[in-house]
């Protein structure tokens, strides 16, 4: 499917409209560059906008009295940012930030309201991916309470991996600590463990995943639980939607 340029969207959610709704929706889309770094969403802020991510990753943060964040999910072309102004919210729970820099499609959340009652195949698409990213973030919080740290970096890599489709991420100790929740002195542990196990390689601030299966084979089952919540609804693997050019 293609919008009004003729030129093919990356986002699996718009890829998948019938052309009565794209051409519905493709008035109100706007092609946006997204930057590392950039924060889309702030936690309390209202939702004006929702992002269908086409290339990149971003992590849904949940942020604490203290200030301090925590990753719970993440957002790639598979998906929505925002997407929960479709079940009422109208104010971010979470913060989402960029984890890479990549393009997206930005839309008035007013306009995608507007256009759900007479676009079942959106409407459903975007129920489904609720769902979906939901397993994620409960099964994050699983993984989180009962995991080692390298299988828990592991399922990480995998899922930034399966949105980025890039083999090498630049990643700082730091921030890894952020998105697991753990302190930076035992990054570098966990990382080690990975490395000698051959499934990565990990040298200043970037990690290249040598070893894809292998990778799989050292995380905890959380990845799969996820993944396969996604093939279930939506037929395909999450890696399917990026290596697509």
């Amino acid at each position: 499917m293609s919008h009004s340029d003729g030129i093919p969207f990356k986002n699996r959610i718009l890829a998948a409209l019938p052309a009565v709704e794209s051409a519905m929706l493709a008035r109100h889309l706007v092609r946006i560059e997204l930057s590392l770094g950039e924060t889309l969403h702030r936690a309390g802020d209202v939702i004006e906008h929702v992002y269908f991510v086409e290339s990149g990753f971003i992590s849904v943060l949940a942020v604490l009295s203290d200030g301090s964040p925590i990753e719970i999910g993440l957002v790639g072309a598979e998906g929505v940012a925002g997407v929960a102004v479709i079940l009422g919210a109208t104010a971010s729970y979470g913060e989402t930030m960029c984890q890479t820099g990549g393009g997206a499609y930005r839309m008035p959340t007013s306009a995608l309201l507007k256009a759900l009652p007479e676009a079942p195949h959106l409407r459903d698409l975007l129920l489904r991916y609720v769902h979906v990213f939901g397993v994620q973030v409960s099964q994050t919080a699983a993984c989180n309470a009962h995991h080692e740290l390298s299988q828990r970096l592991a399922r990480w890599l995998l899922g930034a991996h399966d949105r980025s489709g890039v083999p090498e991420l630049s990643l700082t100790q730091d921030l890894i600590a952020v998105m697991l929740g753990v302190r930076r002195s035992t990054v570098s542990l966990a990382a080690a463990t990975l490395q000698r196990a051959g499934v990565i390689r990990y040298q200043h601030g970037r990690i290249t995943i040598t070893d894809r299966v292998g990778l799989e084979d050292a995380a905890c089952e959380c990845y799969e639980a996820v993944a396969g919540e996604y093939r279930r609804l939506f037929g395909e693997h999450p890696l399917d939607v990026v290596m697509i050019d």
